[in-house]
């Protein structure tokens, strides 16, 4: 039977190599994937070979170092380290990802220049000219020399040599992308220099444009190579993003110059574009989160489609297949997959069986990919506790069947169900209320927490798969246990709001009473703490014409940049700025009043609603009763330690694939 969506598994060709469906899985960084050698250790192979068997047509790695020049050596693989090491490990992977009929490129990075991220990854300070750091504006970057540029050439086609002998199909080049080192010398206002690497267009490309040349002549005019491309940098200034409807003077690469340079690249030899925008001084362009609609390229993609002959690549939160399909010929030649393989790496054959109901949906929190990449941490993903670590951390069947009791149907509780079910366990389920989700039912409540509502259906899909047991509107008490037996019980009750006493009580309600309906804010709203449920519930409410203000206690909202994933954080700032909502930080609520709040300084601030957003607390009763009781329990989630949808899930992981 034909599928809905088989135009994206007709076939593609990338110059000479043919491609099977027109899927691609996107660069994600390789930290913490290294061996001794340099190569691809165990996990990173299990990772790229999993992809493949979910059906993944291209698989273009994350990035691997040409040299150890600027970056230090144990971070990321690199083909050079040791040749002969690199195409044993590798070559060995790629002979299993062709068993299933998928292409692989390998991506090489020329590095990072002001982009690096301070601390241990980078060894020297270099860029396109004298340029700040992007993180530490205190550190300074030399121009690199002409020498080091010739030397990065020869260490690019070297890479590809050593690839095309390890049996990868085709190489990448990272990047003019991102605001990566040949993204600042592609950009005017990073690179000012007067040698032949400079001046105009063409001068800033020249870097580019010679490597792939060299790896033409090396390699031959018929291997792949792919360009990491990005078409606009969406910079107001030097560490200041745009947003994607904000009016704003460019300050990096505009689209016009952004088509004509991806003609001259085309013209030196590039066989194909793997397109996006940003770059790291408006770096959630680049890693979307939740807050940007989904395809978010796909005006870039059809802009330089519609201006070069080769194929172009594109991602940017294309996990919806309608939008994919209308992608296609249109904006794209291939739809490209980050994140969405990390939650999910049989996508691509859950979309051919039409079975997208079934696919663990990607939530956009960077949390288990970009927020342990940048910790030095190998990728994983929030909601998929065993990515990146596919054979070792995989669910495999208990030899003992037991009869497993959940208490709780928050994510926790849920991921618990499904695991203990898989490991061939009988399961059942015991919520308090008449839905699953927890505290993810208010917290999914914005139309941009779209992802979030998906994983709860997906839950209740998994569920009723596995033929879980579900007990709706039922109390678990004393009463309860007396009438079942069970061989072991997981508490996963979760937290409640934490409410301080402020007084005036008639206007005064929680973020989640307001999120679930319960309460109807007003026109004046003042949310009393600047965490994310805060901040995310003032966003919703700004974009519906309210007036909103945070008062937070501490010096910044959201714990600052190192509280949540930078881009993340970057683009909630920006938002939060962009619809008017007030932001009084080292500021305490003094007084509640019936229409206005006074905080600090006796600053009075109109209020007809205040909400309070000052945290959740644990509710670890359950587990205190249940000590008493000769039944091993475990406790997990929120009601064991308040954290996160991630830390939920992994905790949850964890406990049931031990029983």
């Amino acid at each position: 039977m034909k599928s809905k969506y088989s135009k994206l598994f007709h076939q593609v060709n990338i110059g000479k190599l043919t491609i099977k469906n027109r899927t691609s899985m996107a660069p994600m960084g390789l930290v913490a994937f290294s061996d001794s050698f340099g190569g691809f250790n165990e996990k990173a192979q299990d990772y790229y070979i999993e992809r493949a068997k979910g059906g993944v047509g291209l698989i273009i790695t994350g990035i691997c170092s040409i040299n150890y020049y600027e970056l230090t050596d144990y971070i990321i693989p690199c083909p050079s380290k040791n040749p002969a090491m690199f195409i044993k490990s590798t070559a060995q992977m790629n002979e299993k990802i062709h068993s299933y009929d998928s292409k692989i490129f390998l991506q090489l990075t020329g590095g990072l220049g002001r982009v690096a991220i301070p601390g241990p990854i980078s060894k020297i300070n270099i860029s396109a000219s004298e340029n700040t750091n992007r993180f530490n504006p205190s550190i300074l970057d030399r121009p690199m020399t002409i020498d080091e540029i010739k030397m990065y050439i020869n260490d690019f086609a070297m890479g590809a040599a050593i690839a095309k002998q390890a049996g990868f199909d085709g190489v990448e080049i990272h990047a003019v992308h991102e605001g990566y080192l040949l993204d600042q010398f592609a950009t005017a206002c990073f690179n000012r220099r007067t040698d032949e690497y400079g001046g105009d267009l063409k001068g800033r490309l020249k870097f580019a444009t010679d490597i792939v040349k060299a790896i033409k002549k090396t390699c031959g005019e018929n291997y792949p190579v792919s360009m990491r491309y990005s078409v606009k940098s969406f910079m107001k200034d030097l560490r200041q993003g745009a947003l994607p409807s904000e009016e704003f003077k460019e300050y990096g690469k505009d689209l016009a110059e952004g088509i004509e340079a991806a003609k001259i690249l085309v013209e030196a030899g590039y066989d194909a574009l793997n397109v996006d925008a940003g770059t790291y001084d408006s770096w959630y362009w680049n890693h979307p989160p939740m807050y940007f609609e989904k395809g978010m390229y796909r005006q870039f993609g059809k802009s330089i489609k519609e201006a070069v002959d080769i194929p172009v690549i594109l991602a940017g939160r294309m996990d919806d297949p309608d939008i994919a399909i209308e992608a296609l010929d249109n904006c794209c030649d291939l739809v490209s997959y980050g994140r969405p393989l990390l939650a999910d790496p049989y996508l691509v054959e859950k979309i051919q069986k039409e079975d997208f109901e079934d696919v663990r949906p990607c939530l956009s929190c960077h949390q288990g990919c970009m927020d342990r990449i940048a910790k030095g941490l190998p990728v994983s993903c929030a909601v998929n506790p065993s990515c990146g670590r596919e054979m070792v951390y995989g669910i495999k069947k208990s030899d003992i069947k037991k009869n497993i009791l959940v208490v709780g149907g928050g994510v926790a509780g849920l991921e618990a169900s499904r695991v203990c079910a898989i490991r061939g366990h009988e399961v059942t389920l015991v919520e308090a209320l008449d839905k699953l989700g927890g505290n993810l039912i208010p917290g999914s409540v914005p139309e941009f927490k779209i992802d979030d509502r998906r994983l709860i259906k997906w839950y209740e899909r998994q569920l009723d798969k596995l033929n879980i047991k579900v007990e709706f509107n039922t109390k678990f008490d004393e009463k309860y246990l007396e009438n079942h037996s069970f061989d072991a019980i997981i508490c996963a009750i979760g937290s409640e709001p934490i409410i301080p006493d402020f007084g005036y009580k008639n206007n005064i309600c929680t973020a989640v009473d307001v999120l679930n309906g319960k309460k109807d804010a007003g026109e004046n709203i003042v949310v009393i703490g600047g965490g994310l449920v805060g901040c995310e519930t003032a966003l919703w409410l700004s974009k519906k014409g309210k007036k909103v203000s945070i008062v937070e206690m501490l010096p910044e909202i959201l714990g600052g940049m190192h509280g949540m994933p930078a881009m993340n954080y970057f683009m909630l700032c920006d938002l939060l700025n962009y619809n008017h909502v007030d932001i009084y930080t080292n500021s305490k609520v003094l007084e509640v009043k019936e229409s206005s709040v006074i905080i600090s300084n006796e600053k009075e601030i109109k209020a007809d609603t205040v909400i309070i957003a000052t945290g959740f607390k644990k509710n670890d009763s359950l587990q205190k009763q249940l000590y008493l009781t000769n039944i091993p329990t475990y406790n997990i989630g929120d009601s064991r330690n308040v954290s996160d949808i991630m830390h939920a899930i992994w905790d949850a992981y964890e406990v049931a694939r031990g029983i």
